[in-house]
């Protein structure tokens, strides 16, 4: 990295803490993480511009309806409220990243990792690079993300087998705001995708979309 782009990347940090995510709904924008290490961060194209179309007339946002991308290391990666990361291989972050990641998430923005199956064991091993002090810890049924605007009394939903394990939904924390979500064995981002992708009947594509619209909620005004 260059010294100018450190410079960059430290001056918009800086006012990105200074500023926060102060913006009203209808200014936010939301894009997904092209990572490293040959997974398909490119996976479900149609599930972001599905779940921002639900949430726009569902929970009274106004987000772009196209989502943008945005690499780890990127400064751009603060002018986004939202970040969603999905897939089902490899994930590499280099130091760039890393660094850029954690002060983006320190700073005040959030990222929803979704397993699309098999992102797991590599995703783990690469968070522990960026908050080598912090671990995944288990949501409670009982977590505002799941009452709002939308009730899910038992917690995160399941959308596809897979595995056919229970679906969970992990999370990183920093004095007490949860700046990370890792969802596991659940797989939203299929649910969000266009009907004839999965065949998924009406009411497995609505639990996910709502479940989707519940997190969204949650970051805008957390």
């Amino acid at each position: 990295m260059t010294f100018s782009l450190k410079i960059a990347k430290q001056i918009t940090a800086i006012l990105f803490l200074t500023m926060g995510f102060t913006a009203p709904l209808q200014a936010q924008e939301i894009a997904v993480l092209k990572y490293k290490g040959g997974g398909d961060w490119y996976a479900n194209p149609t599930s972001l511009p599905n779940l921002i179309t639900f949430c726009n007339r569902n929970i009274n946002t106004r987000i772009d309806p196209k989502p943008q991308t945005v690499e780890p290391d990127s400064p751009d990666i603060y002018q986004y409220a939202f970040i969603h990361m999905t897939g089902h291989g490899n994930v590499f972050f280099n130091e760039n990243d890393i660094d850029n990641l954690r002060n983006y998430l320190l700073s005040g923005g959030f990222l929803h990792i979704d397993d699309n199956y098999g992102m797991e064991p590599y995703l783990v091993k690469e968070l522990k690079k960026v908050f080598p002090n912090k671990d995944l810890i288990e949501l409670p049924k009982t977590h505002p993300i799941f009452s709002s605007p939308y009730k899910f009394p038992e917690g995160l939903p399941k959308i596809h087998e897979h595995d056919g394990k229970r679906p969970q939904a992990f999370g990183i924390f920093e004095k007490n705001r949860l700046i990370l979500l890792f969802t596991y064995e659940s797989d939203l981002g299929n649910g969000w995708e266009d009907e004839e992708v999965h065949s998924d009947p009406f009411e497995v594509r609505e639990k996910a979309l709502k479940m989707g619209a519940n997190i969204i909620k949650y970051v805008f005004e957390n």
